[in-house]
């Protein structure tokens, strides 16, 4: 067998055992999802299709799955934008400007960020409860812009040093102040970099569990992560069809979003950490 057929046999088995491994529990989520009985794989049964749990989780009233994902949209949406907003900010004074200690902010913020949320949420709920927040959106909106916020900062501070600062001289030149040269050139120039960055903070925030536990008392303002793991409370038994059939609901819409805009995605990313 020539060398380069053993290549393109080796590079493809490599790639579709990766395909396998990395789909391999969103199909098995999937037919769980589908099967009357959970434990299809289980001696002495069979795999019986139905759509009976995804009508239960969309159209059933006690279910609320649609407000739980309603509640995560919003929630893990807005998030984003105003992390993203404040990174880029950040990103621009840490890069533009002579910030004394520039260096030490950056591992000052990452080493905060370190700090396991498990040691942040009691003090974080008897704040929310001061401040009457508890179980609002802003009660989550809060923590999560704090969450996101340091990766937003590392990424968009990577990809700013590679626009070149003769943009900001042409601004200045122009009138312009340092918030409009940021809003109205460097944020277009750098489009890529922010809307991967945006990206990354949604499925951050759209996928956080312990702060919408704590934060949070019925289905106002619960996310779907939470939602979906106190389904077995609303059955007194663990529906493993329905909950099956929720996590793919759920996943689908990330999945989708990745799959359209990886390109920028993983231009946005590349960029910021390669010099071209």
């Amino acid at each position: 067998m020539k060398e380069e057929t053993t290549k393109k046999i080796l590079l493809a088995g490599g790639a579709a055992l990766t395909i396998l491994f990395c789909l391999g529990p969103f199909i098995y989520m999937l037919l769980t999802g589908l099967s009357e009985e959970a434990d299809f794989l289980a001696r002495g049964k069979s795999l019986s299709l139905t759509l009976e749990n995804f009508k239960t989780i969309l159209f059933s009233d006690s279910v609320h799955f649609i407000r739980y994902m309603i509640n995560s949209m919003v929630v893990s949406a807005v998030a984003a934008v105003v992390a993203v907003f404040c990174a880029a900010m950040g990103a621009y004074a840490l890069t533009r400007l002579k910030v004394p200690g520039g260096a030490l902010i950056m591992f000052g913020i990452l080493g905060i960020s370190m700090f396991p949320p498990v040691s942040l949420v009691s003090y974080l709920f008897k704040f929310m409860t001061w401040l009457g927040w508890i179980n609002t959106y802003q009660a989550l909106i809060l923590p999560y812009v704090a969450w996101t916020l340091p990766l937003s900062l590392w990424i968009l501070v990577s990809y700013f040093k590679q626009v070149p600062i003769e943009m900001d001289n042409a601004g200045l030149i122009d009138g312009a102040s340092r918030l409009q040269i940021l809003v109205k050139i460097i944020l277009p120039v750098a489009a890529p970099g922010v809307f991967s960055t945006a990206l990354l903070a949604f499925i951050f925030a759209f996928n956080e569990f312990l702060f919408a536990l704590m934060l949070t008392t019925d289905f106002t303002a619960r996310t779907i992560p939470v939602g979906i793991a106190l389904f077995q409370g609303l059955y007194g038994q663990i529906p493993w069809g329905q909950i099956m059939a929720a996590a793919t609901v759920t996943t689908i819409p990330v999945v989708v979003l990745t799959l359209i805009f990886q390109r920028r995605i993983i231009s946005g990313l590349t960029r910021g950490a390669v010099k071209e």
